[in-house]
């Protein structure tokens, strides 16, 4: 049965195989990316694709104006995209942290605050986060606005659980651990990571469809390497 998934940061990496996996399951898809020509370029029949900035406030009214009226109803919202800072602690400034957190925390709250309304029961919404946003997990110099970042969706998560319980929608995060995107290639040149953007697509892709069914106000950990 055809789902409607709504997915952010669409324009490269993993929100970009997400795309075209759900497309090619037959699903409808709101691809959301501040460059949107990625995706239009595929032309695909079920994806719709606009131009959206989570820091940008009249974005979201344009995503409540096209459920309104094109679908309705949400069943799956997977809230992907992200923004990174490498550098020193010394250097990174409190613009820095703001950027990153607007993205990571801020924007993840408010879509979802946005989308929430047109969801049911049974409907899922999907946070990326990342390992090093785990408490006890290796930690890397350069994150700090990354990491604590990405941290703190993992708790945002917990918490819309336990606040939407008798709703029947579920929210689980998954922390990824290093998957060769050019996000990653960015912060760390010339690392090569043991996941490609689409094995991990396709995890994600399942878990979105059906990790509702076993978890909720969860974490997991996705990633084959310790601690």
């Amino acid at each position: 049965m055809s789902k409607n998934i709504i997915i952010t940061g669409t324009s490269r990496g993993i929100g970009f195989e997400l795309v075209q996996l759900f497309a090619k399951a037959g699903h409808q898809v709101l691809a959301l990316s501040r460059n949107e020509k990625p995706i239009q370029n595929l032309k695909l029949d079920n994806v719709t694709a606009f131009p959206f900035d989570l820091n940008d406030n009249e974005a979201y009214k344009k995503v409540d104006n096209f459920i309104d009226s094109d679908w309705e109803h949400v069943d799956i919202l997977i809230n992907n995209a992200g923004a990174l800072i490498n550098k020193p602690f010394s250097e990174t400034s409190m613009e820095d942290f703001g950027n990153v957190y607007k993205t990571n925390v801020f924007g993840v709250a408010e879509l979802t605050r946005v989308v929430l309304p047109f969801m049911r029961k049974e409907s899922h919404v999907v946070t990326i986060s990342s390992m090093g946003g785990v408490q006890g997990s290796m930690k890397f110099p350069g994150l700090a606005a990354y990491s604590s970042s990405k941290a703190a969706v993992i708790t945002l998560t917990e918490l819309l659980a336990e606040e939407y319980k008798t709703s029947g929608i579920s929210f689980n995060v998954l922390a990824l651990g290093a998957v060769q995107t050019e996000m990653l290639e960015e912060a760390f040149p010339g690392y090569q990571a043991p996941t490609t953007a689409l094995e991990m697509a396709e995890y994600i892709f399942d878990f979105s469809l059906s990790g509702n069914k076993y978890y909720n106000g969860k974490l997991l950990q996705v990633s084959n390497s310790t601690p």
